[in-house]
C-alpha cells in the first residue's frame, strides 16, 4: 500500500467514526446518511480529494495527503481553496464551499472561510455532520460574533481588575487567538470574573456550550455555588435559571447543558478508556496520573465529539495543562481560557504568551482587595540540629500507614536531621513545642486581644504527620475532638470539616498536607502555620493565599466575635524554614510518572534506553535519595558498589547532556584523528557517543541485588518515634520581614499625618496652635481612621499599635488590650512627640482623671460626695471611648440608665457644664 493510500485509509476511518459515509463517486448516494464524503468529486480544476455533503449539499472539501507532508500542511491550503471555489460537476449553484480540511493519517487542519479574517487550525479530529449543518443555519460563526457582536461591558459592581481581565479577554477571542491566559492573584475574584465572561459569551457571542474545568471535585462545588449566586447585571434571574449549568459525573456531559464543570480527570478517562474512581477525582491530577497503572492515549470518543464545547476555561491551570492532562485539552476544538495566581514560566508558554490579565498580590493589597501579612518564626533545637536515637534504646517503632507501633531496642545509633522529621522519625517533643510556641504567641503577641484562638491552618507533610498533630494540638490547648480537625483526602468527612471551617465556631484549628493548599477558599483564616517546607515557588504562593482573602467586620465575627473589625493581615507562622529555603519554578522532570519504579528498574536493565525512561528513573532515584534514611542509602551503595542511590540517578540524568554527547563525540574523534566541530559531527558519531553514556549509566542496574534493594527501600513504611529527645524552642519572634514592614507602617503613619494635617479635623486638632481650645471630636478621629484604612496605607489601629510594639517595645504599654477607636489619638500623641510612651488612650485618660478630680477636691470647700464622684468616672469614661461629652450625650444608654441628665443637673446644679467643659479639655488635650 502507498503512502497515499495508507493515508487515505486512515482518513475514511476517521470520517466514518465522526459520523459520515464515505462513498466512491460511482457508488454516490446522497441520501444514504446525513452527511456523506464522497471521493474524487470532479470540479472544473480537477478532482478533489474529498467532497463534505450535507443534507444532499456540498459544505466542504478535504485535501488528503501523505503523511511525511504533514511538516508542510499548510502548503495545501491554496489547494483546498482552489477546489472549494471550483465549480463542482452537476451542481448549479458555485457558491464557494465554506468549511476546508487538510488531512494526512495522522494531523488534520480545518479553516471555517466564514469567518471574519479565515485562519487555519489543527484539530483532533473531523466534525459530525450534525455540527457543519448547524454552523451553516446559525448565519455568522462563533469567531464573526466574537468580532463583531459583543456590547460594552457594563462595570457596576466589578472590581477594575474584572474590568480589565474581562475586556482584555474579549479583545482577544475578537483576534480569534486560541489561548489567554488571566492571572489574578488569589481573592481578587477569578472565578466571577470567569463567569461574567461566559455569561457574555453564551449571550452575546453565541456560544453553545462552555466547559469550567477543574482538577479536584471540591473546586468543582465551588464554582458551582458561585455559578449558583451569580446574577447578571442585565437580568433579575439567576444565572442557573437562565442556562443549565452542570457537574458532570460518570454519566457524562449533558447535551442540554449550556455550561459543564467537570474535573479534568472525569474527561481524561471518558476519553482514554480508562477506569476512574469517584474519589480520584478528590485527588490532585499527579497524583491521580502517578496511580494509573498504563498513561494511556486520548481517542476519539463519538459520545464526546472535539466539537462539544466552544470555550474551556481551566481553573487553576498552573497545575492541569502538563503530561498526561495535556491530551484533553489538544482534543476539545475550543478557545482555552487559563484562570491562575501562580503562573510559571510554562504556564507563560502553554498560552503563547498572550496574557491578557494581570493582576499580582501586591497589587491586590494596596487595593484592599486582600490582606498583608507578617512573618513570625518558631525555630526548636532538634528542627535545627536534629538529634540521635542510640543503639540498644527502646522505642517504638510505627507502620506509617497501619499506625501500629512495637517496642523495641533501636539495632544502632540512628542520627537524624530536621529534614527526616515526620518521615523516618517522629519527635512528638519537637511538634509538642512548635504547637505550645504557636500557642503563646498567638495569645501573648500575634492577636493578644482575642478570647478566642482565631482561625488557624497547620500545613502538615504526610496524613501520618496531621494525625500526629491533630492530636498534640488537642493536648496542648486543652480541647476536645471538634477544637481541630484533619482535613485531608483520606478523611471521608472532609467537606462537612471544610464547611464547619469556613463558617461555624468549630473547628478552630484545621490540618491539612494538600486539600486546602490550593483553590480553596477560607476567608475567616488568619494565621496559617508551617510544618513542612516547600520548594515549589507556585505552590508555595498558593499555600500562602489561603491567608489571603479579606473579610468584612460582619463576617469575622461571625467565627471569631472578638475580632475588633474587618480582618487586615494574617500572620504566616514558620516553623521549618520555609520563607528562606530556595524556591524553584515548578517542572515535572518524569515524563512517565505512572510507571512503577519496578517497572523502570526492569525496563532500564533489559535495555530500554529512551530518553523518557532514563529521565523518569533517574529523577525518581534522586528524590527518593532524598526521602531515604542513612541505614538504607548506606544498603544501596553497598549494592552498587559505593554508588548513593543520589549519584545513580545523576549519572543517568547526565548522560543525556547534550553538550556532554558532543563533547565525548568531539573527543571520540580526535582520538581517531579525525578533525570535528560541534557542527561537523555526523549523526552516527552523536549515537555513538550517547550510546556510550548511557550504557554507564545504566550498568549498575544490570545486578538483581542491587533492583531489589532499590525497591526494597522505596517500600519502607516504618518510623522510629522519637521519645528520648526532647525539644527546645530556641527562636520564637516575628521575623526581619516583619520588623521591616512595621517600620514601613510606622514611617508611612508618621508622613501621613505630617502631609495632611490641614486637611483632617484630627490631625489639625494636634497640629495646630492652640490646640487646647479646639474640639476633638468622635467623628473627627472616624474620618481620620477610615483615611488610614484606605488603600494603599491600610493602617488600622491594631496593625499600628502592633508595629510600634516592635519597633519601639520599651516605650509600648497595653499590647495585650483590646482596640478601641480612641486608641488612634494616643498614637497621634506618641507619634507627634506629646507622650514619652504609647499606652491605650482609656489608661490616658484615667490617669488624668485622678490628677483632675484629685486637684478639684484639694480647691473645693468640701470635696465631691462618693456619688458624684460616680457619675464623674461614668462621664470620665464615656470622654475615653468618644473624645469628648456634651449634654445630648446623657441620653447614652449607660448613662440614660442611671437618671440620664436630669440626675446630673441634680447633683452639679450650674457647675455640670463647665466641669463638662473642663473634663473635656484636661482629658483629652
Amino acid at each position: 500500500m502507498t503512502p497515499e493510500a495508507k493515508a487515505r485509509q486512515l482518513i475514511d476511518e476517521r470520517l466514518q467514526a465522526a459520523g459520515w459515509q464515505v462513498q466512491d463517486l460511482k457508488a454516490l448516494n446522497l441520501g444514504a446518511a446525513r452527511g456523506v464524503a464522497v471521493r474524487e468529486y470532479p470540479t472544473d480544476t480537477g478532482p478533489a480529494d474529498y467532497v463534505l455533503f450535507v443534507d444532499r449539499q456540498p459544505v466542504g472539501v478535504i485535501e488528503a495527503k501523505r503523511d511525511e507532508a504533514g511538516e508542510a500542511l499548510v502548503v495545501a491550503e491554496t489547494q483546498t481553496e482552489r477546489y472549494a471555489a471550483s465549480a463542482l460537476k452537476w451542481r448549479k449553484d458555485n457558491t464557494p464551499l465554506p468549511f476546508l480540511f487538510e488531512a494526512t493519517g495522522q494531523i488534520t487542519r480545518f479553516t471555517d472561510a466564514r469567518d471574519p479574517a479565515p485562519r487555519s487550525r489543527e484539530i483532533f479530529h473531523f466534525f459530525r455532520p450534525d455540527t457543519l449543518a448547524g454552523w451553516l443555519a446559525e448565519g455568522s460563526t462563533l469567531r464573526h460574533r466574537l468580532a463583531k457582536a459583543m456590547p460594552a461591558l457594563p462595570t457596576e459592581n466589578l472590581r477594575d481588575c474584572q474590568i480589565r481581565a474581562v475586556n482584555g479577554l474579549e479583545t482577544s477571542l475578537a483576534a480569534a487567538r486560541p489561548r489567554a491566559l488571566i492571572h489574578m492573584a488569589t481573592g481578587a475574584g477569578k472565578t466571577f470574573t470567569a463567569i461574567t465572561a461566559i455569561y457574555r459569551l453564551l449571550k452575546f457571542g453565541g456560544a453553545k456550550r462552555v466547559l469550567f474545568l477543574v482538577d479536584t471535585r471540591n473546586l468543582g462545588k465551588q464554582a458551582h455555588q458561585e455559578f449558583m449566586a451569580f446574577t447578571p447585571p442585565d437580568d433579575g434571574r439567576k444565572f442557573t435559571e437562565l442556562y443549565n449549568v452542570q457537574r458532570v459525573g460518570p454519566g457524562g456531559v449533558d447535551r442540554h447543558a449550556q455550561v459543564c464543570i467537570s474535573t479534568i480527570q472525569r474527561l481524561y478517562s471518558a476519553l482514554s478508556g480508562t477506569t476512574l474512581d469517584e474519589a480520584d477525582e478528590d485527588l490532585a491530577p499527579e497524583d491521580v496520573a502517578r496511580a494509573l497503572k498504563e498513561g494511556r492515549f486520548v481517542r476519539y470518543a463519538s459520545e464526546l465529539p472535539i466539537e462539544t464545547f466552544d470555550v474551556i476555561v481551566i481553573d487553576e491551570c498552573h497545575r492541569s495543562i502538563y503530561n498526561l492532562w495535556k491530551q484533553v485539552l489538544d482534543y476539545f476544538d475550543a478557545f482555552l481560557i487559563g484562570l491562575t495566581a501562580t503562573p510559571d514560566k510554562r504556564t507563560y508558554g502553554f498560552f503563547n504568551e498572550n496574557v491578557v490579565a494581570e493582576y499580582s498580590y501586591e497589587d491586590s493589597v494596596a487595593d484592599g482587595v486582600n490582606v498583608g501579612y507578617d512573618v513570625y518564626e518558631i525555630v526548636t533545637e532538634i528542627t535545627q540540629k536534629g538529634a540521635e536515637v542510640k543503639a540498644t534504646e527502646w522505642v517504638d517503632h510505627r507502620d506509617r500507614q497501619t499506625r501500629k507501633k512495637r517496642w523495641a531496642e533501636a539495632e544502632e545509633d540512628l542520627p537524624y536531621t530536621g529534614r527526616e522529621l515526620d518521615r523516618s522519625v517522629v519527635n512528638p517533643s519537637q511538634i509538642r513545642h512548635v504547637v505550645q510556641a504557636m500557642k503563646d504567641a498567638v495569645e501573648k503577641k500575634i492577636f493578644p486581644a482575642r478570647k478566642e484562638v482565631p482561625k488557624t491552618l497547620i500545613f502538615a507533610k504526610t496524613d501520618s504527620h496531621a494525625d500526629d498533630i491533630v492530636q498534640t494540638v488537642r493536648e496542648v490547648y486543652g480541647e476536645g475532638n471538634a477544637f481541630c480537625r484533619k482535613v485531608t483526602y483520606s478523611e471521608k468527612e472532609a467537606d462537612a470539616v471544610l464547611q464547619a471551617f469556613r463558617n461555624d465556631y468549630h473547628p478552630r484549628i484545621a490540618v491539612t498536607v494538600d486539600m486546602i493548599a490550593t483553590g480553596t477558599d477560607v476567608k475567616p483564616l488568619e494565621v496559617l502555620l508551617f510544618m513542612r517546607d516547600v520548594r515549589s515557588k507556585g505552590y508555595y504562593e498558593q499555600m500562602k493565599g489561603r491567608g489571603v482573602r479579606s473579610l468584612s467586620a460582619d463576617g469575622l465575627k461571625r467565627v471569631s466575635a472578638s475580632a475588633d473589625g474587618a480582618k487586615s493581615r494574617f500572620v504566616l507562622i514558620d516553623a521549618v524554614g520555609v520563607e528562606k529555603s530556595l524556591k524553584t519554578e515548578s517542572r515535572p522532570l518524569e515524563k512517565k510518572p505512572d510507571v512503577a519504579l519496578k517497572d523502570l528498574l526492569n525496563g532500564v536493565a533489559l535495555g530500554q534506553r529512551d530518553d523518557d525512561t532514563l529521565q523518569s528513573l533517574g529523577n525518581r532515584l534522586v528524590r527518593l535519595g532524598k526521602q531515604l534514611d542513612d541505614k538504607a542509602q548506606a544498603r544501596i551503595a553497598q549494592a552498587s558498589g559505593g554508588l548513593p542511590v543520589r549519584e545513580l540517578g545523576k549519572a543517568l540524568l547526565q548522560a543525556l547532556d547534550p553538550d556532554a554527547i558532543t563533547a565525548d563525540a568531539l573527543a571520540t574523534a580526535a582520538a581517531k584523528g579525525i578533525t570535528r566541530d560541534a557542527e561537523s559531527l555526523t549523526p552516527e558519531e552523536l549515537a555513538a557517543a550517547r550510546e556510550a553514556r548511557v550504557d554507564a549509566a545504566c550498568a549498575p542496574f544490570d545486578q538483581p541485588a542491587l533492583r531489589e534493594c532499590i525497591e526494597g527501600a522505596r517500600r519502607e513504611h516504618e518510623q522510629i518515634i522519637d521519645h528520648l529527645n526532647t525539644d527546645t524552642v530556641l527562636v520564637s519572634d516575628f521575623s526581619e520581614q516583619a520588623e521591616a514592614a512595621a517600620q514601613r507602617a510606622v514611617q508611612a503613619f508618621e508622613a501621613f499625618a505630617r502631609e495632611h494635617k490641614d486637611e483632617l479635623l484630627a490631625l489639625s486638632f494636634f497640629y495646630q496652635q492652640p490646640y487646647q481650645r479646639r474640639a476633638l471630636t468622635l467623628e473627627a478621629v472616624q474620618e481620620l481612621h477610615d483615611a488610614l484604612a484606605r488603600p494603599p496605607l491600610m493602617l488600622t489601629t491594631e496593625r499600628l499599635w502592633q508595629a510600634y510594639a516592635r519597633v519601639q517595645a520599651d516605650k509600648v504599654k497595653g499590647v495585650d488590650a483590646r482596640r478601641q477607636l480612641t486608641d488612634l489619638v494616643a498614637l497621634l500623641r506618641f507619634a507627634l512627640g506629646f507622650d514619652a510612651e504609647l499606652q491605650p488612650f482609656a489608661d490616658t485618660v484615667d490617669q488624668r482623671f485622678a490628677k483632675w478630680i484629685w486637684r478639684h477636691n484639694s480647691r473645693r470647700a468640701t470635696a465631691f460626695t462618693p456619688e458624684q464622684t460616680e457619675w464623674l468616672r461614668m462621664i470620665k469614661d464615656h470622654i475615653a471611648t468618644s473624645c469628648r461629652i456634651e449634654r445630648g450625650d446623657f441620653d447614652d444608654a449607660e448613662l440614660a440608665a442611671r437618671g440620664g441628665l436630669q440626675k446630673a443637673w441634680s447633683l452639679f446644679g450650674a457647675e455640670l457644664d463647665p466641669l463638662l467643659a473642663e473634663m473635656n479639655e484636661e482629658l483629652v488635650a
